[in-house]
């Protein structure tokens, strides 16, 4: 007669492992949004943010963690980008930061050299990195505007990584999609930046 207390015994082990193994391929797919105020929510609910809103679009297929702190520069990021990468593990990671650094006036080669160094620890980890064009109000001058443009196609090629649209070209179109500081989008954009996102995101993450 089968002893099924030592079957159970024998087959604990492997039981144990497969689960484990299908948790780390749940972690790893996982899309992380490491960004500023444009993708945290700013003067919002986080879960009325795009990236909780294509989060549940996609019905976490990948998951979509967003990491995005409103305020932050490229190089507050880049600090709390070890614990994320641990954290989370994510497969791929979207970089949607130096809106910041600009409007201070960083020097862009400073903000360059930041948003190098974040693409090769997330490349260090094993993870997929996807970095968003960031554009400046044209009152900053055509010179600082266009040199600071310039970064992320440079670090694109650079790295050879995909670039994506600044989605706030096509939100600053639609004045009813602003806040009164003329900067944020606000709630009611949330659902058409989702929507772009997915567009946008879809072939790099969904094969």
């Amino acid at each position: 007669m089968m002893n099924f207390k030592n079957v159970f015994r024998w087959h604990y082990p492997f039981l144990l492992l497969c689960c484990l193994l299908v948790s780390r391929l749940a972690a790893a797919d996982t899309l992380l949004v490491l960004g500023d105020s444009l993708s945290a929510g700013y003067q919002m609910s986080a879960s009325k943010a795009w990236p909780s809103l294509l989060d549940k679009n996609w019905q976490q297929q990948p998951r979509v963690i967003n990491a995005s702190i409103s305020g932050d520069t490229a190089a507050q990021g880049l600090a709390r980008l070890p614990a994320l990468l641990k954290q989370h593990q994510p497969q791929w990671v979207l970089i949607e930061l130096g809106g910041n650094d600009g409007l201070r006036g960083f020097p862009p080669k400073d903000i360059e050299q930041t948003l190098s160094t974040i693409i090769e620890q997330v490349k260090t980890a094993r993870a997929k990195p996807i970095l968003m064009q960031v554009r400046l109000p044209a009152n900053y001058g055509r010179r600082y505007t266009d040199a600071f443009r310039a970064i992320y196609p440079q670090l694109a090629k650079q790295h050879d990584i995909p670039l994506l649209p600044f989605f706030m070209e096509q939100v600053y179109l639609k004045p009813e999609w602003m806040q009164q500081d003329g900067i944020h989008p606000n709630p009611d954009a949330q659902p058409f930046i989702a929507e772009l996102m997915a567009k946008e995101l879809a072939p790099l993450v969904k094969q």
